[in-house]
C-alpha cells in the first residue's frame, strides 16, 4: 500500500482520492477551505452540470485547448463512465437540452454528498482548513508536502506520490487562487499564460445598457476580427449591464481570449437566422400591411422583443414617427440587414472573478497524457483545471476533471 497525497478537494481532487483509495492506496486529501467542493457547489447555477451525454466526437470537439492531450484520458474514463460512476454512488440524474447531465434533484450539493460519502466509506483521510505551502522533491522524485493546518501549525507530510488538483484561477472566492501553478513552477514546470475563459464580454456601445436583462433564444452569434470569422454558434445569449453573456457568448470567449487581449472584435448577431433576407423582408412587409397607419416605432411588436425595439428603431435611422406605409424599399432593406447583422464592439473580457474556467496552466508537453504524471519529477501527478486544458460549456470541463483525475489515480 502506497501513501498518496491529494491536494485539492474539488472535482478532480475527490475523484483522484476515490480512485486511489479504491485501488487500496492509503489516501490523504488536503483542502484549504472549510468544506469540500466549493466550486462544484456553484457550477451550473447551483445545479451542477456534471458531464455531457453526447458521443465521443461531441466530447473531443468541445475541447478548446490541447484536445489531443486528452485522448487517452477520455478513452480511459469517458462521459459514460462518469454517468455509470455516479449511478453506482446512488445519484439519480437527468439529461437536458444539449445533452447536459444534471442531478435529478437540481442540487449540486447531491453531487458533493455522493463523492464525500464514497471517500468516507473508503477511509480517505480529509484535512480541511489546511493549506499546502510547498511540494517538495528529493532526487528527482516526490518527497513530501509542507502544510499549515487550521491552528496555524506548520508540519511536513511525507508520501509516495502526490496528485495536484488545485483548480485554476477562476472563481477565486472558492479557493482557486493559482496555488497549483506555484507548485508546478517550483518543481521546474512551465506554466502557460493564464487567461479567464467561459467569461462574459465587455462592449463599447453605451445603448447596450438599455438591453440589460434581455435574453435572446435561437439567435446566431458570430465574432469577427476584421473580415476573419473567429467563432460562430447558434443558441442563447444575454445582455448585461456591462456587455454580453449567456451560453453562446461564454463559449466564444474561450476561442477568442488570446486575440481580444490585443484588439477589439466585432460581435454580429443574426436575430432571425431561420429566415433568408427575402423571407424576412416579406415578413416585415406583412407586418407593416397589418398596421398601415401606425408609426414605425409601434410596428415591430410581432417581430422583436419589446426591449429591443427602441434600439433597433434608433439604429435603423428610420424616423420613429414615420408611418409604415411611407417607409421606402431601401429603408426596409436596411432594416432587414440590421436585424440579421445586429453588431456590437467587444472591447475585452470580464475578470477571473466571473470566469467559469481558466485558460492556460501547467504545460501539457511536460505531462504524460496516459498517466498525468510529470515528465520532470517522478510520482508527481496533475489533474483537472490546473492543466492547460479547457472546453466550452455543457459539462465538458467537469468531464476533463473526472477523466484526468481517474487517469492519474489509476496509474499510481
Amino acid at each position: 500500500m502506497s501513501k498518496i497525497i491529494v491536494i485539492g478537494g474539488g472535482a478532480a481532487g475527490m475523484m483522484s482520492a476515490i480512485t486511489a483509495a479504491s485501488n487500496e492506496h492509503d489516501v490523504i486529501l488536503i483542502e484549504k477551505n472549510e468544506k469540500l467542493g466549493k466550486k462544484i457547489f456553484i457550477t451550473g447555477k447551483g445545479r451542477c452540470n456534471f458531464t455531457n451525454a453526447g458521443d465521443s466526437d461531441d466530447l473531443f470537439n468541445s475541447v478548446v485547448t490541447n484536445q489531443k492531450f486528452l485522448y487517452s484520458a477520455f478513452h480511459g474514463f469517458s462521459n459514460y463512465d462518469t454517468m455509470g460512476f455516479f449511478d453506482e454512488l446512488g445519484l439519480a440524474f437527468k439529461v437536458e437540452r444539449g445533452n447536459r447531465v444534471f442531478p435529478e434533484s437540481d442540487h449540486s450539493s447531491d453531487v458533493i454528498g455522493a463523492l464525500s460519502r464514497k471517500m468516507k466509506s473508503l477511509g480517505v483521510e480529509i484535512l480541511l482548513n489546511t493549506k499546502v505551502e510547498e511540494v517538495c522533491s528529493k532526487d528527482g522524485a516526490f518527497h513530501s508536502v509542507k502544510v499549515e493546518d487550521a491552528f496555524e501549525k506548520h508540519k511536513e507530510i511525507k508520501g509516495d506520490a502526490v496528485i495536484i488538483a488545485t483548480g485554476g484561477n477562476s472563481y477565486q472566492s472558492t479557493g482557486s487562487t493559482g496555488d497549483g501553478y506555484r507548485f508546478a513552477k517550483s518543481l521546474g514546470h512551465k506554466v502557460t499564460p493564464i487567461l479567464p475563459a467561459l467569461v462574459p464580454f465587455k462592449v463599447a456601445e453605451e445603448w447596450e445598457r438599455d438591453l440589460q436583462g434581455l435574453s435572446l433564444r435561437n439567435v446566431s452569434v458570430t465574432i469577427y476580427d476584421g473580415k476573419k470569422e473567429l467563432y460562430t454558434e447558434f443558441g442563447e445569449m444575454l445582455f448585461t449591464h456591462f456587455g454580453v453573456s449567456g451560453p453562446t457568448v461564454l463559449s466564444a470567449s474561450s476561442y477568442v481570449a488570446k486575440t481580444i487581449q490585443k484588439k477589439e472584435l466585432q460581435l454580429v448577431i443574426n436575430l432571425k437566422p431561420a429566415l433568408t433576407e427575402d423571407q424576412l423582408d416579406e415578413r416585415i412587409l406583412r407586418d407593416f400591411d397589418e398596421v398601415k397607419n401606425k408609426s414605425f416605432k409601434n410596428s415591430l411588436d410581432k417581430l422583436l422583443p419589446k426591449k429591443l425595439i427602441p434600439v433597433v428603431v434608433m439604429l435603423s435611422k428610420i424616423s420613429p414617427e414615420k408611418k409604415v406605409n411611407e417607409i421606402t424599399k431601401q429603408e426596409r432593406q436596411n432594416l432587414v440587414y440590421l436585424i440579421q447583422h445586429f453588431t456590437l464592439t467587444l472591447t475585452g473580457l470580464r475578470g477571473f472573478q466571473e470566469a467559469i474556467v481558466t485558460q492556460g496552466g501547467v504545460d501539457v508537453k511536460e505531462i504524460n497524457p496516459s498517466t498525468m504524471e510529470s515528465k520532470l519529477v517522478k510520482n508527481v501527478y496533475f489533474a483537472g483545471e490546473v492543466l492547460d486544458v479547457d472546453a466550452v460549456t455543457g459539462g465538458f470541463n467537469l468531464q476533463i476533471a473526472w477523466s484526468t483525475a481517474y487517469a492519474a489515480a489509476a496509474h499510481l
